[in-house]
Formats: C-alpha cells, sequence, structure tokens
C-alpha cells in the first residue's frame, strides 16, 4: 500500500500542467464545440509534440487568479516559463472567467467583473472551417488568420518575426520599443541597438538589420531559447541546459543592471556587484525616504553655506535639466555650480577634455561603475558631518611610488664672523683629532680582526647594506614563528613585527649548505639589487644553523588573487608567497589601467635583473604568484637571486628543468642553452594572463582535447585571424573596455606576449626591448604564430 501510494504523490508532483489533478484533459485544438472553456476545467492546449501549453495558468500558485497564458510545457514544475499572456498581468482572471467561440465565430475572452472582450485583437474567423484555436509546435496560437506572435507580451520565441512589435516587463515599467531600444515609462530610454532586431534563431544569435547578428554565449547548440524583457528592465537571451535543469543567461543588453532607469528612486545611488543582484543606497547626507524603499530625502536643507563631497565612479542620468560644460579645470567647474542655487551638485572627470556636467532641480538614475570613469561632487550643507562612502582607486593611480623627502630650513646668517670661523675651525680640529685616533685604533687591532673577517664573511657585505640580526630578536617579531603567511621550495615565510614597528616578511632558509662564504655572497647580490619593482632586502640573521632573510612586507599579496578571482589554482614548482595578507570584503577589480602599469612595472624589474645588475641573474620562476602587489598597487618581484642556495645535488638535478607548469620556455624541456629569453617567455605568458583574466591551461570553453590545447595559440588566433580582441578579455572587467581609449593599450600588450612567446629563444626580444614596447617607444612588428615544438600547428 505504502509503495503505491509513493508512486501517485510521484506522479501527481512530476505534471508539468498548472494543476495537479488526475482529470487534466489535454486538446489539440479549441472549437465551439469544446466552449465555453472555464479556469476550473483543468484543460490545456498541446503543441503538436508538447513542447508547449495554452490555458488558464494560476498566478502566483493562487486557486483564484488566472492568467490565459502560453508556457514551456516540458520543463519541470518549479520553473515552468510563461512566455505569452493574453489579459494584462496586473489584472488576472477571476473563477468566473470564460473563453468561447460564439455563434459569429468571434472568440472571446472575458471575466465577470467586465463583459468586454479581453482577448488582444478581438479574433474573428471569416471561414467557418477555420473556427480551431490551434497551438503551433513553435510557440504561436493560431485562430484563421490571428496570430499571437503579433500580439507579444514580454517574450520572442525563436524565429519569430520581431517586425518593430513592442515588448512590455510583467510589472509594467520597461518597454523595448521599434526593436531597438529599451525605455522606461515610454520617454525615457536608457538602451539603444545600433542595430534593429529582426529575429531571435534556434542557434542561439538574434538577427538584426545590414546583416548584423548578436552571437549568444552557447552560439550552436540546440536548445530551448527565449528573449525575454525582464521586471528588471533589461533585455535578456535565456537557454534552458537540460542537464543543470535551469536556464541560464546567453546574452544580456547591458551588462551593468544598475544602468536601468527606474531600479531607484530620486537621490538614492545603485549599486551592483557585478552579477544581476542590486540595491539602493543613499549618499553622504542623505537618509531612506519615508514614502519609498528605493528613494532619499536630504538630512538638511541647502542653505546659503554649502561643500561638496567627493563620490568615486558614480554618476547621475537623469534630471530636469544636465547643463554640459566644457571648462578647463576641476575649479572652473565647481565655481559654475555654485554660481546656481538649483545646482546640485556636477560630474568631472580627470581626463583633460574638460568634461563637466551640472546636475540641476533633480538626481534621479544614479548608479555607482568603475566603468563610468565619472566623479560625482554632490552639494550638501556645510554643517553635513557624513563622510564619503564611494571611495574607488583614483587616489593610487601614480605610475610610480613617491617619496617625499623635506629638508630644515637653514639657520639665519649670523652677523658674527669671528665667531663663525672658529666655530668652524674647532669643528675641523675635533674631527681631525677624531680621525686620526680612530684610524691608529684600526691600524692596531686590523690584524686581529682580518681573519675573523674572513671567516664569517663580514667583507661580502657593502657599506649601509641590510641589518643582521639576532636569532632571538627575530623569534620575538614572529611570536616564535606562529604567524605563517607563505610556504615554498625555498622556505616558510612568517609574518612579523620589528620594535621600531616596521612590519616585515620573515623567510626562514632550508636546505641551505656550501658554507658560509656562499651564503654571504648571495645575501650580499641580493642586497645591492635595487629597483622600485624588486620586493627590498631589510636583513638578515645566520647563527645557530640558521639561514634567515628578512624582507619588507607587501600588504596586498600576490598578482594572482587579484586575476583568478575563483581561487589559487596549484601548481608544481614553488610557491612562496612574501608580505601576503587577506583581504577583508570583496577585492578590488584591477582596471586596464592598473594592469598595463603592473606588466610595465615587472617588465622594467626582469630588464634590470637582466642587464643592469652588476651579477647576471636569472629569475627562473616569473609567475604572478611571485608578483606581489604594495598599497598603491605597485607591482614587486619576489624569489630573485635565490637559486645559489639550494644544495649542490639537488641544483645538478634541477639544473635543466626549474619553475613552474605552463611557465616554462621550451628550452627547458628540449635541453637546450638556458638563456635570459627564458625569463622572456615567462613573463609573456603572465602578459597574456593579465589581458585574459585566465590561466595559461584553462581550456577557456573550447572543444578542443587538453593535451592540444595551446594558450597563447588560442589567443593568436582570436586576435589576428578571427580579429575578436573582445574575446580575450578578462570577463571582471570587459565592461570597462573603451575601444577608443584602451585598443591602443591591450593591442601593444597582446603583441609584445606574442613576440615573448615564440618557441625559438633567437626570436623573443630582450626585456629591455620588451619594455619599451609596452612603453611605446619602439614600434612592434607583426608577431609570428607562437607554435611549441610538441604541438602541430
Amino acid at each position: 500500500m505504502v509503495p503505491f501510494f509513493l508512486c501517485f504523490a510521484f506522479l501527481l508532483l512530476s505534471n508539468p500542467s498548472p494543476s495537479t489533478s488526475q482529470r487534466q484533459q489535454n486538446m489539440t485544438s479549441f472549437s465551439s464545440s469544446d466552449s465555453p472553456w472555464l479556469p476550473m476545467q483543468n484543460k490545456i492546449l498541446l503543441s503538436p509534440n508538447s513542447t508547449f501549453a495554452a490555458g488558464f495558468y494560476p498566478v502566483d500558485n493562487s486557486s483564484n487568479h488566472f492568467n490565459f497564458s502560453i508556457w514551456y510545457y516540458k520543463l519541470p514544475r518549479n520553473i515552468t516559463t510563461t512566455v505569452w499572456s493574453a489579459n494584462k498581468h496586473d489584472s488576472p482572471l477571476s473563477t468566473n472567467a470564460s473563453l468561447v467561440i460564439t455563434a459569429t465565430r468571434e472568440l472571446r475572452l472575458t471575466d465577470s467583473s467586465s463583459r468586454s472582450n479581453l482577448w488582444p485583437g478581438a479574433p474573428k474567423s471569416t471561414n467557418s472551417n477555420s473556427t480551431r484555436l490551434v497551438l503551433n509546435e513553435d510557440g504561436s496560437l493560431v485562430y484563421d488568420k490571428w496570430k499571437s506572435f503579433n500580439f507579444p507580451t514580454d517574450t520572442f520565441l525563436p524565429d519569430q518575426d520581431i517586425n518593430g512589435t513592442e515588448l512590455v516587463s510583467q510589472n509594467g515599467k520597461f518597454r523595448f520599443l521599434n526593436s531597438s531600444s529599451l525605455s522606461f515609462n515610454y520617454s525615457d530610454n536608457y538602451w539603444t541597438s545600433d542595430n534593429v532586431f529582426a529575429q531571435l534563431r534556434s542557434d542561439g544569435s538574434v538577427n538584426q538589420g545590414n546583416s548584423v547578428s548578436i552571437i549568444s554565449a552557447d552560439y550552436g547548440v540546440a536548445r530551448m531559447r527565449r528573449l525575454t524583457l525582464d521586471n528588471d528592465g533589461n533585455l535578456r537571451v535565456y537557454s534552458y541546459d537540460e542537464s543543470l535543469g535551469q536556464w541560464f543567461i546567453a546574452w544580456q543588453a547591458l551588462q551593468e543592471s544598475c544602468k536601468v532607469h527606474g531600479l531607484c528612486g530620486p537621490n538614492a545611488i545603485c549599486l551592483t556587484d557585478g552579477s544581476n543582484s542590486m540595491s539602493c543606497v543613499c549618499p553622504p547626507g542623505f537618509r531612506q525616504s519615508t514614502t519609498s524603499r528605493e528613494a532619499c530625502e536630504r538630512k538638511r536643507k541647502l542653505t546659503s553655506n554649502t561643500k561638496f563631497v567627493q563620490l568615486d565612479y558614480v554618476n547621475f542620468t537623469g534630471g530636469s535639466n544636465q547643463t554640459s560644460l566644457n571648462v578647463r579645470n576641476l575649479t572652473t567647474c565647481r565655481a559654475n555650480c555654485l554660481a546656481r542655487p538649483n545646482c546640485l551638485g556636477f560630474m568631472f572627470k580627470y581626463d583633460g577634455q574638460g568634461y563637466c556636467v551640472l546636475q540641476l532641480d533633480r538626481l534621479l538614475y544614479g548608479y555607482w561603475s568603475p566603468g563610468t570613469e565619472v566623479v560625482m561632487f554632490l552639494r550638501v550643507d556645510s554643517s553635513e558631518t557624513d563622510e564619503t562612502n564611494f571611495t574607488g582607486m583614483t587616489r593610487v593611480l601614480d605610475t610610480t611610488c613617491p617619496v617625499r623627502i623635506s629638508l630644515p630650513f637653514p639657520p639665519q646668517e649670523s652677523n658674527t664672523t669671528t665667531r663663525n670661523i672658529a666655530i668652524i675651525c674647532t669643528l675641523f680640529a675635533a674631527e681631525l683629532i677624531s680621525g686620526i685616533l680612530f684610524f691608529w685604533a684600526f691600524l692596531k687591532k686590523y690584524i686581529k680582526y682580518r681573519d675573523m673577517a674572513q671567516t664569517l664573511g663580514l667583507e661580502f657585505l657593502p657599506a649601509g647594506g641590510p641589518k643582521r640580526f639576532t636569532y632571538a630578536e627575530l623569534k620575538a617579531a614572529t611570536n616564535d614563528f606562529s604567524n605563517a603567511i607563505g610556504k615554498g621550495g625555498f622556505g616558510d615565510v612568517y609574518r612579523g613585527e620589528l620594535p621600531d614597528k616596521r612590519i616585515v616578511a620573515v623567510k626562514c632558509l632550508k636546505h641551505v649548505t656550501g658554507g658560509d662564504t656562499e651564503f654571504w655572497a648571495e645575501v650580499t647580490i641580493i642586497a645591492r639589487m635595487h629597483h622600485l619593482n624588486l620586493v627590498r632586502l631589510w636583513g638578515f640573521c645566520a647563527e645557530k644553523g640558521q639561514r634567515i632573510l628578512v624582507y619588507e612586507y607587501v600588504p596586498n599579496g600576490s598578482l594572482d588573487r587579484f586575476l583568478f578571482p575563483a581561487g589559487r589554482v596549484p601548481s608544481s614548482g614553488t610557491e612562496v608567497e612574501m608580505g601576503l595578507v587577506a583581504i577583508d570584503g570583496r577585492k578590488p577589480m584591477l582596471d586596464w589601467g592598473i594592469r598595463y602599469r603592473i606588466a610595465l612595472g615587472v617588465a622594467r624589474a626582469i630588464a634590470y635583473l637582466h642587464e643592469e645588475c652588476l651579477e647576471w641573474v636569472l629569475h627562473c620562476d616569473i609567475k604572478p604568484e611571485n608578483i606581489l602587489l604594495g598599497d598603491d598597487f605597485c607591482p614587486k618581484i619576489s624569489d630573485f637571486g635565490l637559486a645559489k642556495l639550494r644544495k649542490k645535488e639537488d641544483m645538478v638535478s634541477m639544473s635543466r628543468i626549474r619553475g613552474t607548469r605552463g611557465y616554462m620556455a621550451p628550452e627547458w624541456i628540449k635541453s637546450d642553452p638556458i638563456t635570459p629569453k627564458a625569463d622572456v617567455y615567462s613573463f609573456g605568458m603572465v602578459l597574456l594572463e593579465i589581458v585574459t583574466g585566465s590561466r595559461n591551461f584553462e581550456t577557456q570553453g573550447s572543444l578542443m582535447d587538453s593535451e592540444d590545447w595551446y594558450f597563447p595559440r588560442w589567443a593568436f588566433d582570436k586576435v589576428f585571424k578571427e580579429m575578436k580582441v573582445e574575446d580575450i578579455l578578462d570577463r571582471q572587467i570587459k565592461h570597462c573596455y573603451d575601444g577608443r581609449v584602451h585598443f591602443d593599450m591591450v593591442d601593444r600588450m597582446v603583441k609584445t606576449a606574442m613576440w615573448c612567446l615564440q618557441d625559438r629563444p633567437d626570436m623573443r626580444p630582450s626585456m629591455g626591448k620588451v619594455a619599451k614596447m609596452l612603453e611605446g617607444t619602439v614600434e612592434i612588428t607583426e608577431p609570428t604564430k607562437p607554435t611549441i615544438f610538441f604541438l602541430e600547428d
């Protein structure tokens, strides 16, 4: 008895129709003999292959309110999707509604509250043989010459001609007009297509005029699809994935949902995290309105004394009057706003083009987005104490790390010349006597300390070099080496704090042999390397068998944490992360300008190691994990110059293959001589990852087998064969890409990466030339296609 009951319940729950009754009547057509059709009769009209169904569909699972709708019939009940409705969504039908075919062959939909015909177009048959309502397999209802495709609601189906018909969202706020623009309340357009939409095709493309098509993310795959205007005002192409059992977005008109007008009320700012979720927040000086949760109102009315609060990346796109000015500087733009009592603020761009927009009378349709490149200066009363909560990265956009040096003012010149001469002579005599005494003491003890210095290797230390710490000092600074921030092949890294409050990264080396002389020589090499983009060595420790290096602490961690948001992917090779800290909340996205400066800084640092150091240094492990980012996102390379600290037997076994999979040059595997061009190859791979935001071994949705996948070859084909540079851009900031502003910069980065990734070392440029290629000071010729010796082209 129990198994029978369970099977019965399963059949009830799995029925995709609106009702779970056992007596559901499936019809292939509706004629006058079937009249009247009532909501409680549990009838549905099916298409020939049962893809679609039509009938009275419950509104929000209500048993008393219905819409006469068309929906996908084969989908699970919990994701059943309506694609057309005869009556408006805000005016549902009651249980007294009926659909009839009258004696005059008119198709009528009526409700008890109104006897008027609610069916759109009031279809009437002119032929007695055509008085049947039929649901076609393409999802269209047909009654004689009347078709539901001519009266769309909020959805277009595949192969349905759009022809300028209008879509209206279910909440009635948004419309798709003239097959080309999205509008809020008819008159306020917030998105317009360059070409008119003509038809959604079953392969996932949207046909437009002038032989132009929009290609969805799953183009070519046979799936159920629909083009829908959602209640958030965005136009989207949906595809149904049977393996996941859900609809997913294959294309959408606006990548940032906050650019839709009307989502937030007056004075409010729309915020989004990059997905389709959004929220409305109030700017400084405002609070939530008492009449609307989505609107804001001022805390204090404006008086004659006002000030401006800076809101980075905030843009207000609507108001009773927006006045655009061309000004010389920020001060002029501010003065124009102060001169008008109805000016509520102004928007300004730091691009040198004089962009200035005054916001007059009202603040409408505000949103936050790094892609706007706009700073909003909001006008508030001078007594307002709220601080700005919209801060971007405009304060860290300098390409260099500034060092401020202040010199004291010289003392006033004395009028007593004799006294000055006496003081100078006294000081000179004291210094001369002191120098003679110190020199005599030095000569006296020179022989005694010479042997000791040779034994300890002190002669290798440069003047003003790194400080020598005791083991006890570093143990206390790291709280007994308890705060580990990284582990790797060369040793473990701990966070510490020196007595002078400096935060440091303490690296305890392991497997270090070869004597004190070799260790001191290596420390001397690292100490002599002073470059803006190299991690600075501050000190060392060599006692009790311990070999410890003390580096500067780099708080923002490694580059991979910002490029690959899904989390760090383990890889073979050294994984040392110096100065890595967790960042609370959402990490800031690196825009194209910052990525370019990171790439240029890394190139200059490697060129310094190769060409400017007294000793020739190969890094041999260039990868995002070894590129650290400072407070102002200034890149710093770590783990350089440590190769000589390995055991001698390890050096023999690893001398031909060193580094990390995916970043090693082909000559490591082919047993060719290793030159600085090996680091050039690794940098090219990192540069390509900076542009794409993806790991080099991720196949990017390609159908190619993983063993035949080669990341540079894929990027080359996309950029230089298909001419689709947008396809390789990082999805996190793809919406910020502006071809007019960023094309030249991205083009230099991609071409430079292709030259660095050539299979033959002699075809790769030197790192010095690579830096000049990125700077744009040398011409970059068209690169050849990168290949690798074990893959066929």
